[in-house]
């Protein structure tokens, strides 16, 4: 791979001195300033990127009012990927093709998106298991000004979505994570086709640090915070049995993305009132509660109603993952699950704290009792499997069981202290 680009006369020029080093335009012969750039990411896809790209430039063509441009991002594909979307952007029209030297498809989209000259940026995989039909829909309620960013959702009632158990289980877990831990209220992160903005694009892409698959939650939870107003679209969605996704390895990394951003959030290295004021967007109140009864009595009794709920969330949640994932990832997906829930429905109700002031802190410190009840019942059931080795899913869950209820009551002295604190906090806040 050279350093130099090639013009939109096809002749070679040195690559811009302004430009992200790490991304090089490749070929462009597409006219400048559309107003919708679709964004293709892909590593080591030269099998599958001709079809793709030919149909997706016929859906734009024949469906798409707007003008519109086709890129190809590849990156640090390491077969013939690049020299087919060389070809491809000979041959087909409105397609260029850039190149990063590092792999991600976060890193791609920042690039591409932050550098594009479109109103708006758009992206879908490069598998194309989206229906191309939603495209319009996505991109017309950001070409109109209506809002600033559009997501697919498969999750959506009116979506249409053809997928395994395992990996529907996953997506709605991550999602009911999203939801608790952070009060996002977007159905779908990881859905493979978005778009934004352009200039909100460019104020947001230097605050989204992740370069892989988390990439879309983290702009999305941003998003969120500051005002945006994000669209959605349902879609119909057909799983693609080839996909090269390690979900296991993707759950994980997710995980660990939302504990960076609530941690950002909670310790406000986010820029977030900056930036709600900067693209013009006004925060409302936060709604409060006044006169909600905090004696021990009545907590006592709130707590456990909602633990109830917890514990046969938990059960089912551990008996559906059980044969798929064996008892000790169960137990770790069912109880983080509902620990998640379980701190959002006990600080709304248990404790009236209501608005997401705190909120992050809230459930950082959730998750830091969720990891003792984590370690009690992994304990339990380790016990439990070397003292009887056969023993059955429904006495595992009775241990679990009991195990939590144990755990229940370190709980419930642990959030007291929690939002105790919460409240001192807010009489300081306002003395």
């Amino acid at each position: 791979m050279t350093a130099d680009t090639i013009d939109r006369s096809g002749k070679p020029t040195s690559p811009d001195p302004t430009a992200a080093p790490q991304m090089t335009v490749v070929i462009d012969p597409t006219p400048a300033h559309p107003q919708l750039d679709v964004v293709v990411p892909v590593f080591n896809e030269q099998s599958d990127l001709a079809d793709c790209i030919e149909r997706l430039a016929e859906h734009v063509r024949t469906r798409v009012p707007y003008s519109a441009r086709i890129t190809i991002a590849d990156n640090a594909s390491t077969d013939s990927t690049l020299a087919v979307a060389i070809e491809l952007a000979q041959t087909i029209s409105g397609v260029r093709v850039v190149h990063l030297d590092e792999k991600g498809r976060g890193r791609a989209l920042n690039a591409t998106w932050m550098h594009s000259d479109a109103a708006v940026v758009a992206y879908c995989d490069v598998d194309l298991s989206t229906d191309l039909n939603a495209l319009l829909p996505l991109v017309a309620p950001l070409l109109s000004g209506h809002s600033d960013v559009a997501i697919g959702s498969r999750l959506n009632r009116s979506a249409r979505v053809v997928r395994g158990a395992k990996r529907e289980f996953i997506s709605r877990s991550y999602n009911l994570i999203l939801r608790a831990a952070m009060g996002a209220k977007f159905s779908d992160a990881q859905c493979g086709f978005k778009a934004i903005r352009a200039d909100v694009a460019r104020a947001l892409l230097p605050h989204v640090h992740d370069t892989g698959w988390f990439f879309d939650t983290e702009l999305l939870v941003l998003a969120e915070r500051i005002g945006l107003r994000i669209a959605e679209v349902p879609v119909d969605w057909v799983d693609d049995p080839n996909s090269k996704v390690d979900i296991v390895h993707t759950a994980i990394e997710d995980i660990k993305g939302c504990w960076r951003v609530g941690r950002a959030l909670a310790e406000g290295e986010l820029p977030v009132a900056q930036l709600r004021a900067s693209l013009g967007r006004r925060r409302l109140p936060d709604p409060t509660v006044s006169g909600v009864p905090r004696g021990m009595v009545g907590q006592l009794v709130r707590f456990a109603a909602i633990g109830v709920v917890s514990t046969i969330a938990f059960a089912a949640l551990y008996l559906l993952a059980h044969p798929m994932v064996g008892a000790q990832a169960a137990n770790f997906a069912a109880l983080l699950i509902t620990a998640v829930g379980n701190t959002a429905a006990n600080r709304a109700f248990t404790f009236g704290v209501r608005g997401r002031a705190g909120a992050a802190r809230h459930h950082l410190q959730g998750i830091g009792v969720f990891v003792f009840g984590w370690a009690l019942t992994a304990g339990s059931l380790w016990a439990l499997h070397e003292w009887a080795p056969q023993t059955s899913r429904h006495i595992e869950l009775l241990v679990l069981i009991l195990a939590n209820l144990v755990a229940t009551l370190t709980r419930f002295i642990a959030l007291r202290w929690v939002f105790r604190s919460h409240d001192t906090d807010s009489q300081g806040a306002f003395a």
